[in-house]
This record gives structure tokens, sequence and C-alpha cells, in this order.
């Protein structure tokens, strides 16, 4: 019970190695700072390039050229040129974006827009979007084909494939399952305000010592919250769960599909309400 198993589908995914699968989920949070570092044992791309980009750095086969161009091609998106031709699977740092320091890895494909700010340890997979605005302060390892979007902030977190927070979001030693979509304005809590740990109701009623002050949502795969929700502290949901607009979600965990909504004036949570499994 509250094994990453219960939250995540794994199989396939790049960073599974962080997962211990016998071991609570809020533990990943834990391993996640030693982890990015190992990622950094190596040489990668962007070692030595920190600060203000001025010129777009485009990274194509795990090396920065010099030799091509950033521009527009079409339908909002931006691409790699080598003369007219697109350079396919080229990840684009574009100019006015900032580096704070160069622990930084992007895969390819992704795209960090202008007047995003980025601090290392970040790792970020392929065919990504880093918005205009979005502030990753460390410890950020995002998956491919997710979305860090306008003036959301993420710190200490992971972001496994296909999840997006494409709008005014705040994600706080957060795990995001497969495909999850934080709604315009979630914001994900982390900060227990009374001293002491964080600790966790199980459905049969087992209380969990996280031993941590600091936990955010762990959303387990293709869950969904509406604008302007919040989590609190300590927020564990299972796939499929749904939150509505606006809703104050309180801290504990949440079985697979369950919905929590406004009633009147309240809340109320309900399992599987749209007649499928999630």
């Amino acid at each position: 019970m509250l094994l990453p198993s219960d939250f995540f589908e794994l199989d396939g995914y790049e960073h599974k190695g962080l997962f211990a699968a016998d071991q609570p989920v809020w533990t990943v949070l834990d391993r996640l700072k030693g982890y990015m570092e190992s990622l950094f044992q190596d040489p990668w791309p962007l070692k030595g390039f920190e600060g203000m980009v001025e010129n777009s750095i485009v990274i194509v086969d795990g090396a920065v050229r010099h030799d091509l161009y950033v521009r527009s091609a079409g339908k909002g998106s931006v691409r790699a040129f080598d003369g007219d031709n697109i350079v396919q699977n080229a990840a684009i740092i574009m100019q006015g974006a900032y580096l704070y320091d160069d622990r930084v890895i992007i895969g390819p494909g992704t795209v960090v827009e202008p007047g995003a700010l980025i601090k290392g340890p970040t790792v970020v997979g392929s065919d990504t979007e880093v918005r205009q605005g979005a502030y990753m302060r460390g410890d950020c390892l995002v998956g491919n084909r997710c979305v860090v979007g306008h003036t959301t902030e993420i710190k200490s977190s992971v972001m496994l494939d296909g999840a997006k927070a494409g709008h005014f979001a705040y994600i706080g030693d957060s795990i995001l399952g497969r495909d999850v979509n934080l709604g315009a304005g979630t914001k994900l809590a982390n900060l227990k305000m009374i001293p002491g740990s964080i600790f966790i109701r199980d459905s049969e009623g087992n209380f969990h010592k996280t031993g941590r002050r600091k936990i955010g949502a762990i959303l387990g795969d293709r869950t969904e919250t509406g604008c302007n929700s919040v989590t609190s502290p300590g927020t564990l949901m299972e796939p499929g769960s749904v939150v509505f607009p606006a809703i104050s979600v309180a801290g504990g965990y949440y079985k697979r599909g369950s919905c929590v909504m406004p009633r009147r004036g309240s809340i109320d949570i309900r399992r599987n309400i749209f007649g499928e499994e999630r």
C-alpha cells in the first residue's frame, strides 16, 4: 500500500531506478537530490554554459551546434534550421532564457522559451515545452512530452512523461504521474505550517510518518485538477482522480478514481463519476 506501483506505470520510464518498488512512494523525494547529482557525473552538452542566453543555443546529438539558426516554423513553433532545412530532434534554448548554472540537461526536441529561468540540477526530457516565465528552481526531473508553463514554478519535483502544468502553477516537493494535467492556477502546497513530520493516513486507517515537513502532492497517472485548485501538503491521489476547479483538497490518501467536488457549500468525494476506470 502507498507504493510507487499504486500510483504510476513505470515500465519504459527512463528514470525508473529512482523509484524503490518496496518503499513508500514519498521516499522518491528523499532520493531525488542524490539521483539528480548522479546524472551530471559525465560531461553534458551545456557544461560551462550559464547566465543569460544571448544567442539561441541549439543541441543536436548531444553537442552544441553553432552553425544553425532558430526561427519560427509556423503554428506557434520554433525550429532549428540548417540553411532552409529543418534540423530534426534539435533541443533549443531561445535567446532571453537564463541558466542560473550549467547543471542543466535538455532532451531532443525540447524548446526553452525566452524568459524561462532554470537552476540546476535540472533534467528535461524530449519534446517538452518550457514556456516563457517558467521558474525551475533545481532538483527538477521532467519527462518527455511535458509542459512547464507560463509563470509555473517547480522545485524538487518529478514530472513523469506527458505531465502538464501549463499556466500559473506551483509544484513543490511533488510527483506528477503520466499524463497528469494541472488546470491553470493549480497550487500543490508543500510546507506543513506546524513544525514536525507529515503523516499520511491510508485507506485502512493506518498512519504513516513520512519524516518530511515538506511534501506537496503525489498525483497518480491521468489525474486532473481544475483551475485554481489547491492541494494541501501530503496529498496522495491514485490514478484517474479529478479535482474540480477552485477546490481546496485536504491532505491525505485518495483512492483510484476519486473525484473531489463542491457540494452544498462543502466538499464531496466520490469515485468513478465518469462511469469508467480512469
